[in-house]
């Protein structure tokens, strides 16, 4: 099996860590992982505030770059959501007759970590050991679009040493939803404050997701509040060993709040 790691935009630029956790988790067990240089954006930003035309040379990169593999691995719910669900549209509205059948027959091979583990390599136990209080947020386009269930938990719950907690109200959203949190501050940070009152309502020491960028917004309000409460991408929580046991770095952490 060819298999491909998206990386997205926002893991490559903030936390390359979480895409080294996906290929050390994959190779681990057994898989050979290519990193496709010359991919680039989903377009998902520009396909949410409107520019749907704009997403038209993206959607085709993604196509050509990702064409040829059995399977497209990637650590984020809304970029798989984005490929999956959406550029069928944008091909739709992009005048290249050639377009829809590209998309056709990449789109559909793009999954999640979580599913792919699942659902593809069928595995649940992937040899992790993380010693730690951790609760998982299910992150909007994971729970709402793709519909990955119980895959993420059932993940968590085969990593030995760990102590999994069920955080109350899960399926609300953190608030983030990319530009609404720009356009919407207020009520981006009213949610997200309710967020984070569930998530030290457990103890948890970490707060898990498979979206950076839900975990970036939670994950600041966190650090300003000083909860001491860490923020960890779901592959790097099963890709973690007896070996690694210790809570990694995190980009971003340690900066004074403001």
């Amino acid at each position: 099996m060819r298999i491909a790691l998206f990386i997205t935009c926002f893991n490559d630029t903030m936390f390359p860590a979480t895409g080294r956790a996906v290929v050390r988790l994959l190779e681990r067990l057994g898989c050979t992982v290519d990193f496709p240089t010359g991919q680039t954006c989903c377009g998902q930003m520009h396909f949410n505030t409107g520019y749907q035309r704009a997403c038209v040379p993206l959607v085709r990169r993604f196509a050509e770059v990702f064409a040829g593999y059995d399977a497209v691995v990637t650590p984020s719910g809304s970029c798989a959501a984005m490929v999956r669900e959406h550029h069928s549209r944008v091909a739709e509205i992009s005048g290249d007759p050639a377009l829809p059948a590209a998309v056709e027959s990449t789109a559909p091979k793009v999954h999640e970590l979580s599913e792919f583990l699942v659902d593809v390599l069928g595995v649940t136990d992937v040899g992790a050991y993380f010693p730690h209080r951790v609760t998982y947020h299910p992150t909007c386009h994971s729970l709402r679009m793709l519909r990955v269930g119980d895959r993420p938990l059932a993940l968590l719950r085969a990593v030995r040493g760990i102590d999994l907690v069920e955080l109350p109200e899960a399926d609300q959203c953190c608030g983030f939803g990319g530009t609404f949190a720009v356009k919407n501050a207020d009520t981006s940070v009213a949610m997200c404050a309710d967020k984070v009152r569930r998530v030290l309502d457990t103890g948890a020491e970490v707060l898990c997701a498979g979206d950076n960028s839900c975990l970036m917004h939670i994950g600041g309000a966190l650090s300003r509040l000083r909860a001491g409460v860490r923020t960890l991408h779901l592959a790097e929580i099963l890709a973690s060993t007896e070996a690694e046991a210790a809570l990694p770095a995190r980009a971003g952490e340690g900066v004074a709040p403001r």
